[in-house]
């Protein structure tokens, strides 16, 4: 491992952010004959899907009916394993500089990250999605955390032969109700309304099953000692309280988001949360580019199927910004022979076999 102070990663292509669009842009570079970088400010690979919905069953990716989020992002990591991509994870990109480039050549951007790493590349695209994120918490409910209170689910396991209460209307409601309900004891879904974020089909899904819905209601306050052992729900309308015995509560209130030090690179940012960019996926900054949730154009659909076809437009760009002699198009992978797996990339494989996180150099 690298330390504040040491030489700089240098790579031809930095991507900000290693969730699964940025994965499949480091494919992408690879399968290009180009060095990448992947920095993101989280311990694992895959950005959200590791960080919140490892266990959800994703629908809307090409050729997969379903896929759990932590096969995704594994079987993401084990395909740019040929190509040996530099991981710069648990670091957050913060300043960038421009060293301008000789001859006419592209400029060395110089990106340092909080710790005081630095990577300088030719080319930025920024995948980072939201940015970070932080759960809005649960009122009351700061000393339960990790005590029988979650605001993701990470593992399943836990929850099996448990009572538990899901706070939300969001689709991370709906989709952990129905991902627990065949194995907790009991699930119920507390919302404050009684209309709902979440997709219709999941809506009617739960609606269907074993799950109890309890509308226009809050959580009052949790009860326990030490850890989680009910709830009390307050119910528009009614005088009496609700009270739930249980032992897990999941609190899906949504998230905040924050862009940080991006918001300071010099970019269009449309308040503060999208980063406009044209048809190559270009930035209004020379050699940085962006793909995924981040982006924002007229049409624009916030997808993960989309944002793999953003980010491989924007390397293909990106390629051709640095060497103009560089087709634009590379051509169909099936026409070229496959890379061989160097000694790393075989690790970064083995990897993935028992959680979809890589190494950090």
């Amino acid at each position: 491992m690298t330390s504040p102070g040491s030489d700089p990663v240098v790579v031809d292509i930095l991507i900000v952010g290693a969730g699964p669009v940025g994965l499949y842009g480091a494919y992408y570079a690879g399968f290009r004959g180009l060095k990448v970088a992947l920095i993101d400010s989280l311990p694992e690979a895959g950005g959200q899907v590791t960080a919140m919905y490892p266990e959800k069953q994703i629908f809307d990716v090409g050729g997969f009916p379903a896929i759990k989020g932590r096969d995704l992002v594994a079987n993401l990591v084990a395909q740019a394993a040929p190509f040996a991509p530099v991981y710069l994870l648990g670091e957050q990109a913060d300043t960038l500089e421009r060293l301008p480039g000789a001859d006419d050549g592209p400029d060395t951007l110089i990106v340092s990250a909080a710790s005081g790493r630095v990577v300088h590349a030719k080319a930025v695209v920024v995948s980072s999605g939201i940015g970070t994120f932080t759960p809005r918490p649960l009122p009351n409910g700061s000393s339960y955390e990790n005590k029988g209170l979650s605001y993701f689910v990470p593992d399943l396991r836990p929850y099996a032969g448990q009572d538990v209460v899901i706070v939300g209307g969001g689709d991370s409601a709906f989709d952990w109700a129905l991902a627990l309900e065949p194995l907790a004891r009991t699930v119920f879904l507390i919302h404050r309304r009684d209309k709902f974020r979440a997709h219709e089909y999941s809506v009617s899904l739960v609606r269907d099953s074993t799950v109890q819905i309890v509308t226009n209601a809050q959580v009052r306050e949790i009860l326990g000692d030490d850890v989680v052992e009910g709830v009390d729900i307050a119910i528009s309308g009614q005088d009496e309280p609700l009270v739930l015995a249980c032992q897990r509560i999941i609190a899906a209130l949504g998230f905040t988001a924050n862009l940080g030090p991006l918001l300071e690179w010099g970019l269009d940012i449309q308040h503060h949360r999208h980063i406009p960019v044209d048809s190559a996926m270009r930035t209004a900054q020379p050699g940085i580019y962006a793909a995924g949730d981040i982006t924002e154009y007229d049409g624009k659909v916030r997808l993960i199927s989309v944002g793999f076809g953003e980010i491989a437009t924007a390397v293909c760009n990106a390629a051709h910004h640095m060497n103009p002699s560089l087709s634009v198009f590379p051509g169909h992978s099936s026409d070229i022979p496959p890379a061989a797996p160097t000694p790393s990339a075989a690790a970064a494989v083995r990897a993935t076999n028992s959680k979809p996180s890589v190494p950090a150099i």
